[in-house]
């Protein structure tokens, strides 16, 4: 995890100097927190996370940085179905499953979403520059949940005799 992380942040110093970004700390502790954060942060999460590491950085800090990053391309805002801009470091083509009970997002690899063709109808309307399936239900912690609360809710439903 160690090398992936210093290859991913040698990665992040070759992309900003081929964008003139200023290779900052704090941009680099951003940077940093959303590498180690699988779960596509929202700018709250990354701002909580890299002042663990410095303490003065603001929110407006944070904030600004992601969205300079969105704009370079080093990272991508992903669709999220709650009011939060949500931040992806993952920026090679993949979808998205979004549970609606805990809003975890996770990543899907698969060809099959991949090899999606666009509607000629849809092309002839729109210029599309990306595309991203997103499947939305119950994340498997989710689906224990509710299996576990239904169990426990049946022992304390009252029995009719």
């Amino acid at each position: 995890m160690e090398k992936e992380l210093t290859s991913s942040v040698d990665e992040f110093i070759r992309i900003c100097r081929s964008h003139q970004l200023r290779i900052t700390p704090q941009r680099t502790a951003v940077y940093r927190a959303l590498l180690t954060d699988t779960d596509h942060p929202t700018a709250e999460d990354v701002h909580r996370s890299v002042r663990r590491e410095l303490p003065g950085i603001t929110f407006d800090t944070v904030n600004r940085t992601l969205l300079t990053f969105v704009e370079a391309g080093m990272i991508q805002q992903v669709e999220g179905l709650d009011r939060h801009r949500r931040f992806d470091p993952h920026t090679d083509p993949h979808h998205h499953f979004y549970c609606v009970r805990c809003g975890r997002i996770v990543d899907i690899e698969s060809d099959q979403y991949r090899e999606l063709e666009v509607p000629e109808t849809v092309k002839r309307r729109f210029r599309v520059l990306s595309q991203r399936v997103v499947l939305q239900g119950l994340c498997e912690a989710c689906v224990l949940s509710a299996k576990a609360g239904k169990r426990s809710e049946s022992r304390r439903k009252p029995q009719n005799v």
